[in-house]
């Protein structure tokens, strides 16, 4: 997975970073102050794009942190069967396979065009 470095105390609330391999989008950051014996350290909370699990992350606030690369691309419908659902990307016009989001299930239409997020070689629809 195309990942790039960053640092921990610049992540906020709604960035992506990668924690325990898997993209997570941040929900909480808190830093606590340096103290005697130790510099600042940060806690993230996250939850899993794929899988939907919490995560926490607890370092020091200057560590670096990965940052996966997310491409946003549009695609169109071709055919729907039970949860899946297979897209032709706009601007490549290759074809593949995703899952239906539950919050698009019912709602998504033969030649609609919805975006998508491609991380590494897992997709993500977005929006219809």
């Amino acid at each position: 997975m195309a990942t790039k470095s960053g640092t921990l105390k610049g992540v906020k609330p709604g960035h992506y970073i990668m924690i325990d391999d898997e993209p997570c989008k941040v929900v909480s950051v808190s830093l606590s102050k340096p103290g005697k014996h130790g510099s600042t350290k940060a806690r993230v909370d996250a939850v899993g794009l794929f899988d939907s699990r919490k995560r926490s992350l607890l370092k020091p606030a200057d560590a670096t942190v990965q940052v996966p690369i997310i491409e946003k691309k549009k695609a169109q419908v071709i055919s729907i069967t039970g949860d899946f659902v297979q897209l032709m990307d706009m601007e490549e016009y290759n074809t593949f396979d995703a899952n239906v989001p539950a919050e698009l299930k019912g709602k998504l239409q033969p030649g609609e065009e919805v975006g998508y997020w491609k991380i590494g070689k897992n997709v993500i629809i977005k929006a219809s």
